[in-house]
């Protein structure tokens, strides 16, 4: 299965969104998606073009996608608006 690494990628993007949202409590649902995916899309970038560690067939990548998505998250939940 030469797609492998991007569909676990997005399962597990996925997974740490809806395990936010239900942290948060809020039904913020799409929000958590797009901050999900543009975190794991930063880091991907990072690992791909700036660093130029790994290529699109190594099983790096995705630990990075996962590891911005966290860092994305983690930011989305310190400076959202608390009303």
């Amino acid at each position: 299965m030469p797609y492998i690494e991007l569909a676990v990628t997005v399962v597990v993007v996925s997974v740490l969104a809806l395990l936010a949202d239900l942290l948060a409590g809020r039904r913020e649902m799409p929000a958590f998606f797009i901050v999900a995916y543009a975190g794991a899309i930063c880091g991907v970038f990072l690992v791909l073009r700036v660093f130029a560690l790994v290529t699109l067939d190594s099983w790096i990548w995705p630990v990075w996608a996962a590891g911005g998505a966290v860092a994305g998250l983690l930011l989305y939940f310190i400076f959202r608006k608390k009303r």
